[in-house]
């Protein structure tokens, strides 16, 4: 492996050399972008978003194909909450060392392999139930796939943060994404086109195999140089300290007591501990910073098709090609960006941007339709949005502690995702009340939060820098 690996680090040097010479610029973003780090988040991206929607969309289409009831199909969605609630198990992917694999692979690769033999199992498993026959079987295995799924999610967040410095985070987050994005095509309408031409039963088989592509991934990487086991020794003293409190509860159970308060309150009173009263401040800004963005997406494919009047292929058209290829054009110039001037400056900028495009839906509610008018306006709003993101995963990445890695950035992605999905059930009815331009000039205004505390966040950043966590600086090569 460590051969392959270094071939194909001379592939990437060879094309940096042959075809970035005299174009610094140029030379720059290859130079980037040709790191193994990088390109190895872009299969592990793919791994990511390969099962999401094999437990979501996907699967309820092949219920409805085959005759399952509507009720039935209903239930399947609570799949989803596995997603939801990944911070309550990352404690265990942060403080368990599996036996065997972690001693070939080490910690954080060991758990992403684990989770992905989790999910191969599963979708071969649902590729031989009959849904019609045992709902219930079937309901099992989309189980084990979501939760190793979401596990899986767990370890890369971590290993993606160990693997490389903080100003490459953006670079790391925007390849993610586009393995994600990519595996989200294969996982839907590629689906949906081997089961159409063969059976749900091929599809869901070659599904699985395609999970081979993360785990051929974690076997050439390398693991993270970060120690986990003087983290490991610093939580099992903290625990045998926190079981020595309880001494008036039997000796197992003042252990298990005192392990849960380490480990699993631990992370958060570390991050209390360092930011201290800037802690909230942090968690608020994290909350409302995609308000906007969501709160949006809601009333989109609405507005599109029922009050502009365009059609089905019309709407797939624009969001899908200019909308895919936009949000990875976004990704990739953020996370040069944030290589270049820092991620504070970005996280405003992507911030602004955020919140004004959503006014370009304002004026393109009150135009004629027009499909080239769409097609601009997509097209910022994807590229605005990649370039948020990205920021916001790289300033979340250096915020974490080695010691507790995966579950404070799982606190993190969930706690960016809620607010804006609560406020989002709204939207409807400020349509409804409102109108389609009123609603988008709401979603923009709600961008002015977050605007206004990264801002003050900016304004904080030596006393933000100081009570960083210290980490160790993971290998360039």
């Amino acid at each position: 492996m460590s051969w392959l690996r270094s071939k194909l680090v001379s592939l990437w040097q060879w094309v940096v050399d042959r075809y970035a010479t005299g174009w610094p610029w140029l030379r720059e973003v290859v130079e980037i972008y040709s790191r193994w780090q990088v390109v190895a988040l872009l299969f592990l991206g793919f791994s990511a978003g390969l099962p999401f929607l094999l437990v979501f969309s996907t699967l309820n289409a092949r219920l409805a194909d085959v005759g399952v009831e509507t009720a039935t199909i209903g239930f399947f969605s609570w799949l989803g909450i596995t997603y939801s609630i990944k911070v309550l198990w990352a404690p265990v992917v942060d403080r368990v060392r599996l036996p065997l694999l972690d001693r070939l692979l080490g910690k954080r690769r060991s758990w992403i392999l684990l989770a992905q033999g989790g999910i191969a199992t599963g979708l071969f498993l649902m590729a031989t139930v009959d849904p019609l026959a045992a709902p219930e079987m079937m309901a099992l295995c989309g189980l084990l796939v979501a939760f190793s799924s979401a596990t899986q999610d767990v370890a890369i967040d971590a290993y993606r943060i160990e693997i490389a410095e903080d100003r490459l985070q953006a670079a790391l987050a925007s390849t993610y994404i586009f393995g994600y994005r990519l595996a989200l095509l294969v996982a839907g309408a590629g689906a949906l086109y081997l089961a159409e031409y063969w059976s749900w039963t091929v599809s869901y088989q070659v599904m699985a195999l395609l999970m081979g592509v993360g785990a051929v991934t974690v076997l050439v990487v390398r693991e993270p140089v970060v120690n986990h086991f003087a983290a490991a020794a610093d939580i099992a003293h903290q625990i045998e300290r926190e079981a020595a409190k309880r001494g008036y509860l039997p000796p197992r159970l003042a252990r298990m007591a005192g392990w849960f308060s380490a480990a699993v309150a631990g992370p958060f009173m570390d991050f209390f501990r360092r930011y201290r009263e800037l802690a909230l401040i942090i968690l608020i800004t994290v909350a409302v910073y995609r308000i906007s963005d969501i709160a949006m997406g809601v009333m989109a494919n609405p507005f599109y098709l029922d009050f502009m009047g365009f059609s089905k292929t019309q709407v797939a058209d624009v969001t899908k090609i200019f909308g895919f290829f936009m949000t990875i054009v976004g990704s990739m110039v953020g996370g040069v960006l944030v290589v270049r001037f820092g991620v504070r400056p970005i996280l405003l900028i992507g911030a602004v941007m955020t919140a004004a495009t959503n006014l370009l839906f304002v004026w393109l509610a009150q135009m004629p339709p027009d499909l080239m008018t769409l097609a601009v306006v997509v097209s910022a709003d994807n590229l605005s949005g990649g370039i948020a993101n990205v920021a916001l995963i790289a300033w979340l990445s250096s915020m974490t502690s080695a010691s507790f890695t995966a579950t404070q950035y799982a606190l993190f992605s969930s706690l960016m995702t809620l607010p804006g999905k609560f406020l989002g059930g709204f939207s409807g009815i400020v349509v409804a009340d409102f109108g389609y331009a009123e609603f988008f000039l709401l979603a923009g205004l709600m961008g002015v939060p977050a605007i206004l505390l990264v801002i003050y966040i900016m304004k904080k950043g030596r006393i933000l820098d100081q009570r960083a966590p210290d980490k160790e600086t993971p290998e360039e090569t």
